[in-house]
């Protein structure tokens, strides 16, 4: 097929990129090769019962309008080096007319051209959901001004503007909610259907839609940065690309073009028959190889799309499909990649809140994670967070400061005890504690308490990894740069088959080579210190279309969501999109052998092995598509 592009809007609001494969003018040209070719069928039926010379004129022009059409695509497929069965229905037609055949030729014109639209038409569906993210990109937005609210293109949106979304608005840029809560349509995203509320200081994502009240976004990102226009990036290079399975078809293609003519000459030698030659191209032609295999893949990217995971090109979709091996990063992939205070020992001068009202105050002037953890638990507690003075940080080790004229020291065990009087926080660690992050905090020089922090485990990590099982994936591993004894507890409590911890990503690199000589290998994380082994796996995962642009970039799949539950939906999807197009090939090509069989030995004219011909083909792609369910 020819590849023509037209020009679209990008996700920046450029008119600059080029949408190709399926174009408009190919399906134009396949509806009018198929009215020109129905067209000459129907006349030349019509004046043979008048006079049968010109109804054979009127079929051979209808044959060479498609026949013409179709070397372009054969010589401009020879020119890059592909060689496919269109060569046959080339090959056939002509040798409809030569041999005095034309109503014959008409048929297959009309069959091979209705098998183009048929084609596109099965294609263009099973796209569906991944070109609907495209009709969502906002082209302008209203924004905040000196003098009032002004409409501005989004390409002029910069971090830290004010803008107004109205109900029924797509969201142009990520930005924090102000003001009044929003309510979300996140459907494009992440396939939830129900709305999601995101309260005030919340992220509000690009590409979702106000269903609810118009409320303020800040923008905390240009459009061209922002999770929608990421996605639609990958969206464009996910179609643009070509399966190892769809080239392994247009190898099979040249096998089987060679056995065609052998089987052609042959009944031709043997027979002296040049009819049942031509019978044997006329039933090979088109073969499944080249309509149901991309039809399937294709069908299956967009079911994934739809259910929030992004899957780069058709051969990642493959490769998803015979994973053996599942290595799973911890923070941020099988955890939220956030600390979180879980518990609060105290000393028995001080409660649970004055240790954590007194360590958020001064943690405010440190922009450490931990920092930010305890300010989050603090003000999600109501409590009243004071201004900090004399603040002192040592890197790594702790803080301290005044907060309320007292003096307050949070850190390390060893940092708080130099200035707590002698007292070992260790003391208030029970053995369970010891997978854990713990903080301690002193206060006018007395030990107050241990705060103990834990990156949680996702509430739904257990079961995804069961789902992954399910899907037939035999081994999972978990591979963290944590601390070899937490990363044994995360993994002993989701039974992972194998755990390994202290490691740089050197390591997780090593871990995934390891593992492949036991078959196909996925990785999946999330930072930039998983972008190495993303690399190194036979498919890479990353978590999120916000997560680091290394990780992204690394990855052939991308999860629109923040959780993994759609990710072994995927494998399952995977696996039964490549099943799919290797059960229309394999029945294909022995329905198409069968009946050039039963044409060489002159069961069957010219013109029932065209019709035959597409019967087959029509009944492999309706079997293609059911990809999509």
């Amino acid at each position: 097929m020819t590849s023509n592009a037209f020009i679209r809007r990008s996700a920046n609001g450029d008119d600059k990129v080029p949408q190709t494969r399926l174009g408009v003018w190919q399906r134009h040209s396949s509806i009018i090769l198929v009215a020109v070719a129905s067209g000459g069928l129907l006349i030349g039926l019509v004046l043979l019962w008048q006079d049968t010379r010109y109804s054979g004129l009127v079929w051979t022009v209808a044959t060479l309008a498609v026949l013409g059409s179709l070397l372009v695509q054969v010589f401009g497929a020879l020119r890059r080096g592909d060689v496919g069965l269109d060569i046959v229905a080339a090959l056939s037609m002509s040798a409809a007319i030569a041999f005095g055949e034309p109503l014959a030729g008409n048929v297959v014109g009309l069959m091979y051209a209705s098998g183009q639209l048929l084609e596109a038409f099965a294609e263009g569906r099973a796209r569906r959901e991944m070109t609907a993210l495209m009709g969502r990109v906002s082209h302008s937005a209203m924004r905040y001004s000196a003098s009032g609210l002004e409409e501005i293109a989004i390409s002029l949106i910069r971090p830290g503007d004010r803008l107004l979304i109205r109900q029924g608005e797509v969201l142009p840029v990520d930005g924090i909610v102000s003001g009044d809560a929003a309510t979300l349509d996140m459907a494009a995203l992440t396939g939830e259907s129900l709305p999601q509320p995101v309260s005030p200081g919340a992220e509000a994502l690009s590409g979702s839609t106000c269903i609810g009240a118009a409320f303020d976004l800040v923008a905390n990102r240009i459009a061209a940065e922002s999770t929608y226009a990421g996605i639609v990036r990958l969206v464009e290079a996910a179609q643009a690309s070509k399966a190892p399975i769809v080239r392994m078809a247009d190898r099979f293609a040249m096998g089987f073009l060679l056995l065609t003519i052998a089987m052609a000459g042959s009944a031709w030698y043997l027979s002296a028959d040049p009819i049942r030659a031509l019978a044997v191209l006329v039933v090979a032609t088109p073969c499944p190889l080249i309509l149901a295999v991309p039809v399937a893949i294709i069908s299956g990217m967009s079911r994934a799309a739809k259910i929030g995971v992004l899957v780069k090109n058709g051969g990642m979709l493959e490769t998803l499909a015979r994973v053996q091996t599942a290595i799973l990063d911890k923070t941020g992939t099988l955890t939220h990649g956030q600390a979180a205070v879980i518990d609060i020992r105290t000393t028995a001068t001080f409660t649970a809140d004055e240790v954590l009202e007194a360590a958020a105050s001064l943690d405010q002037a440190s922009g450490h994670v931990v920092a930010a953890a305890l300010v989050r638990a603090a003000t999600g507690k109501g409590l009243r967070l004071s201004k900090p003075e004399k603040v002192a940080e040592t890197p790594g080790t702790g803080i301290e400061g005044c907060v309320d004229g007292k003096k307050v020291v949070v850190g390390g065990s060893g940092f708080v005890r130099r200035t707590s009087g002698g007292d070992d926080p260790r003391s208030l660690v029970t053995p369970a504690m010891r997978t854990s992050l713990t903080v301690a905090v002193a206060i006018d020089g007395k030990l107050a308490g241990v705060i103990v922090l834990q990156d949680q485990v996702r509430a739904d990590a257990r079961s995804v990894l069961n789902a992954f099982r399910a899907a037939g994936i035999r081994k999972i591993v978990l591979a963290s740069g944590d601390r070899a004894e937490i990363a044994q507890a995360v993994g002993a409590e989701l039974g992972m088959d194998a755990v390994l911890g202290d490691l740089t990503p050197e390591g997780k690199v090593a871990a995934v080579r390891a593992e492949a000589r036991n078959g196909t290998v996925m990785m999946v994380g999330d930072g930039v210190n998983d972008a190495p082994a993303l690399a190194a796996a036979d498919i890479g995962v990353a978590m999120g279309a916000r997560g680091t642009a290394s990780s992204s970039e690394a990855a052939g799949v991308v999860l629109l969501v923040d959780e993994l539950g759609p990710l072994a939906k995927a494998v399952a999807i995977a696996r039964r999109s490549r099943r799919i197009a290797l059960q229309s090939v394999s029945a294909g090509l022995a329905l198409s052998i069968g009946a050039m069989v039963a044409a060489a030995f002159g069961y069957m004219q010219p013109v029932e092995g065209a019709i035959l011909q597409e019967v087959i083909d029509v009944a492999v792609i309706l079997n293609a598509l059911r990809a999509l369910r």
